[in-house]
């Protein structure tokens, strides 16, 4: 999320660090931070913060914590009132996925443009400004996390206004404000009006064209509300469609905020638009119970390694806003609203710990081990096969488990290509030795030889298979005879996991490799008797230049007091595909020089 120290410094009477610095606490106590660039901060909130942070206040009241300074004004510290005289009926149909709904009534304001702070204040963190009415719920929204909208209360009807909150159905659809027509999935959790039936927004989501705010808006219906993330998340997934608003609601956001965000949005509007506040209705049947969490000083110290005096757990406390009541050495912790993320002990330990600052926490080894480990019993057989496998010279492969067919199809594969489970490996391991036998020359080798250790879906169940995939060449083992080998040594393996031999691992090799084709090319030459084939080589190697990425001798044969070598040469470059000419140049520089030394080629 964009976040601007200017508009953070609003939080603070005092003069906040610089940008960087601010990164830096950030960084070491609370988030990531992608960059820093013009005193704005593109800070990567986790998930399980999306509840309070995806804002501006949530990130000056983590610095005020961090820093220990101090908020001059909490917009979330006193409850807001709202006064319920507006002419608006709210109807929630479906109240698991609409747990509150507050919808406002201002009379008489004035749509037109922003005033120059708030269209800038909006400008600085990438938003554009489209007018004092939308510009104001965007405000609140990246202010205190709130998401709010604004429907032109003419064009949902007459006094009184009737508003539900319901399922859409099949063939629903809605033509946005951004003036495309969205086919909205069954049981996606829509806006409507009453008296038509009209769908006004997709909810979370996007606002509906028809009873958009226009220059032409002299009544508002503001909207609050708290709607289910993880069914907006799939509404906007098969619509593709996210917002900065869906956004904060998938993270799950506190149903209590909506009174905040209505009371703000409110008084901004009433501020730059004109206009009267009519009242208010808020439909929030099953208000969520404050959580409680007990925890104590020396369960804290004994999980952190610390010896944290009372003082010092209750200013972090205090610091971040934490209610606590203490008896003894013990404390009953109730966070504030916003912070959904503190249920258990060790979510208070962590917040101690991270305020505190991690590196304050000493560094000890780790005690000894007095047991031998247990061995599992199907890793040990599985890499006793996959040493046995390698020292025949194979190679192991790891292949996509979907597939075209099967007993097991994917629910909601993103891309919808191969949308079933495998019940075989040998389809991807046959696919990969195609693959990897077209590269041999590359690769040196005489024969390609790939298995693969994995789990299937088949007959009803999940189960791990062994399948292997041989080369055919002429004078080389076959598949089936490595098959029977396979067989037999497993055969023999022992039941317990301790009789499993454990050989050493290969050593391990990684080489860099060009994504670009390769050229091969044959040379072969005449040498007199006893001349060493690796001088011979050497020379080639020598000439051959920086494309040359491997060489190897195939043939060798002597015939009237000389011998003929031959040699396999394999071009590639790590920036382009060669030519023709790229090779034929090569070659003519090696011609060249062993030709210099009396070696004819042949």
């Amino acid at each position: 999320m964009k976040i601007s120290r200017n508009w953070l410094q609003t939080y603070f009477d005092g003069e906040l660090p610089t940008a960087p610095a601010l990164a830096e606490a950030l960084t070491f106590h609370a988030f990531e931070i992608e960059s820093v660039e013009n005193d704005i901060l593109d800070v990567k909130v986790t998930a399980n913060r999306g509840h309070d942070c995806l804002s501006h206040r949530g990130i000056a009241k983590e610095l005020s914590a961090i820093l220990s300074l101090p908020l001059k004004g909490d917009p979330l510290s006193a409850a807001p009132r709202l006064a319920p005289n507006a002419p608006v009926e709210v109807v929630i149909d479906e109240p698991a996925l609409c747990s509150r709904y507050i919808a406002g009534y201002i009379r008489g304001v004035k749509v037109g443009p922003s005033p120059r702070w708030l269209s800038e204040r909006l400008k600085s963190i990438g938003q554009k400004s489209i007018n004092n009415v939308v510009d104001a719920a965007n405000f609140v929204m990246f202010d205190i996390g709130q998401p709010l909208h604004a429907f032109d209360a003419a064009k949902l009807g007459t006094e009184p206004y009737r508003i539900a909150v319901r399922s859409a159905r099949a063939g629903d659809t809605l033509v946005g404000l951004d003036d495309k027509t969205y086919e909205l999935p069954q049981g996606a959790l829509v806006i409507t009006t009453m008296q038509h039936d009209a769908i006004i927004g997709i909810a979370g989501i996007k606002g509906g064209k028809e009873s958009g705010v226009s220059d032409r808006t002299t009544d508002l219906i503001l909207e609050a509300a708290h709607f289910d993330g993880p069914s907006l998340r799939r509404t906007s997934r098969a619509l593709k469609l996210r917002t900065d608003a869906s956004q904060r609601f998938e993270q799950v956001i506190s149903p209590e905020l909506a009174a905040y965000g209505m009371r703000a949005f409110a008084d901004l509007v009433q501020k730059i638009a004109g206009g009267e506040i009519v009242g208010f209705t808020d439909v929030y049947p099953h208000p969520r119970p404050a959580v409680a969490v007990p925890i104590s000083r020396a369960h804290m110290n004994a999980v952190l390694g610390l010896d944290l005096s009372a003082s010092e757990v209750e200013g972090v406390f205090t610091r971040l806003g934490f209610k606590f009541e203490k008896r003894e050495d013990h404390y009953v912790v109730t966070p504030p609203f916003e912070r959904l993320d503190i249920t258990l002990p060790a979510d208070l330990i962590e917040e101690v710990g991270r305020i505190i600052g991690y590196e304050k926490i000493p560094s000890i080894e780790l005690p000894a081990i007095d047991t031998k480990p247990p061995i599992h019993a199907r890793s040990a057989r599985e890499d006793a096969i996959r040493e046995f496998l390698c020292a025949q010279g194979f190679t192991e492969v790891f292949t996509s488990v979907f597939a075209d067919t099967g007993e097991r199809i994917v629910a909601n594969k993103a891309d919808g290509v191969r949308p079933f489970l495998r019940s075989s490996l040998t389809p991807g391991v046959r696919d990969a030795l195609d693959r990897n036998v077209r590269n041999k020359e590359l690769l040196g080798i005489k024969q390609v030889k790939l298995f693969e250790i994995g789990t299937v879906w088949k007959n009803g169940r999940e189960d791990t298979e062994i399948a292997i995939a041989v080369e055919k060449v002429k004078r080389e083992k076959t598949e089936d005879i490595f098959r029977q080998e396979l067989e037999a040594f497993i055969a023999a393996l022992p039941e317990e996991p301790n009789d499993v031999a454990s050989a050493p691992l290969p050593d391990i090799r990684y080489q860099q490799f060009s994504h670009y084709p390769f050229m091969v090319r044959d040379i072969a030459l005449w040498v007199p008797e006893g001349t060493n084939a690796d001088d011979v080589h050497a020379v080639i190697r020598a000439h051959a230049g920086e494309l040359l990425v491997r060489s190897d001798k195939f043939d060798e044969y002597a015939k009237d007091g000389r011998v003929s070598f031959a040699f396999r040469l394999i071009f590639q470059s790590f920036d382009r595909t060669l030519t023709d000419d790229d090779a034929n140049e090569r070659m003519e520089s090696i011609y060249r020089a062993v030709q210099a030394r009396g070696w004819e080629v042949r």
